[in-house]
């Protein structure tokens, strides 16, 4: 008797073999099966589908960014100096929102809520990377002129704020306020496929928000830079994270250039795998001028600002990371309290 192995990679179907939830605009093949297992997903990374490029582009970054982070454990002496602090929380951040992004997106064709849900801890990771910026540049960014005024002292806090408020309304992007259709029997509708321009608008404005909000201090001492002629070596590096900063944005609301040519882009070069890419490469370029920054200011900051605490760094992060779960775990709450409906004949299940 001869035992043949093989592996028989999932199926990939057509845009319109996927409920609407599933669709993305101007990609028309290369879906997976909406009610995939989780080894139907773990498989599918090693299949071109038109996710396998966003998986890879923030899971293989993930390491890098652990691997910057242990390098800073060893030339750092972390436990005495908590002038460093600000910085590994910003770092931990950076390991854990692409490694979030690269589950979500692996896992995210499980079912309808699975979707949802996968993307709520996606968005959470996001909003805690923006809080770890901000506790970043509240330590090593501001501008000299900035350091110890009122602003800069309750900078962190509304920051915290925005990370409240950015993970309630991306999660609300996707749901909004449900209501159901009856029609052969009733369906299930949510913001996101009943009104997708507002639900992107919604979630666009999510993270563009606190992006802003952050970086406030960094373009008033660019704007100074500029007026005064300086010659930081830092400020190049800065100016190269807001390029990739506002050109994730654009591809992140655009669609480009899938929508042009709907079909050309299915598998490499959509808008949503150019947006990983740009993503990260900014998060490089923050996370280099930060370190040149923490580096070549340490005297000037330390004399004018007291390094801040374990509950001024990984404190507001914990606290942050809770109540953000818990905003997660509400809005997830919210999909399991709503009746299963299923369309007359319907093959595709929530």
């Amino acid at each position: 008797m001869h035992t043949e192995l093989s592996l028989k990679l999932p199926r990939l179907l057509h845009t319109n073999q996927v409920p609407k939830v599933f669709r993305e605009q101007g990609i028309l093949f290369g879906y997976r099966h909406p009610r995939s297992s989780a080894t139907d997903c773990i498989f599918s990374l090693f299949q071109m589908t038109n996710e396998t490029v966003n998986i890879w582009s923030h899971f293989l970054p993930a390491w890098y960014f652990l691997w910057k982070l242990l390098a800073l454990f060893y030339a750092l002496d972390i436990w005495n100096d908590s002038y460093a602090w600000p910085f590994l929380a910003y770092m931990v951040m950076c390991c854990i929102y692409p490694l979030t992004s690269s589950f979500a997106h692996t896992f995210s064709t499980m079912s309808t809520r699975a979707r949802h849900i996968c993307y709520f801890f996606d968005y959470g990771a996001l909003t805690l990377y923006s809080l770890g910026s901000a506790v970043a540049y509240s330590a090593y960014i501001f501008p000299e002129e900035w350091i110890n005024s009122t602003f800069h002292h309750y900078y962190v806090s509304i920051a915290v704020l925005n990370t409240i408020l950015t993970t309630s309304l991306s999660c609300y992007s996707r749901l909004g306020l449900p209501y159901f259709r009856y029609n052969s029997g009733g369906v299930e509708r949510f913001t996101e496929m009943e009104q997708p321009k507002f639900s992107k608008a919604i979630r666009t404005l999510a993270f563009a928000h606190p992006y802003v909000y952050d970086s406030i201090p960094l373009f008033y001492r660019l704007y100074l830079c500029a007026a005064r002629s300086c010659t930081d070596s830092v400020i190049p590096i800065h100016y190269k994270h807001i390029a990739f900063a506002c050109l994730t944005c654009f591809l992140f609301a655009m669609h480009l250039p899938e929508r042009l040519a709907p079909g050309l882009f299915d598998y490499i070069g959509h808008s949503h795998q150019l947006f990983h890419i740009c993503g990260i490469i900014g998060t490089h370029f923050q996370m280099e001028a930060l370190l040149v920054d923490m580096t070549d200011r340490r005297e000037l900051l330390l004399a004018s600002f007291p390094a801040p605490s374990f509950s001024q760094t990984f404190g507001t992060v914990a606290v942050s990371t809770t109540v953000s779960l818990t905003i997660i775990a509400a809005f997830s709450a919210t999909l399991y309290s709503m009746p299963k409906f299923f369309r007359k004949g319907s093959k595709h299940r929530d």
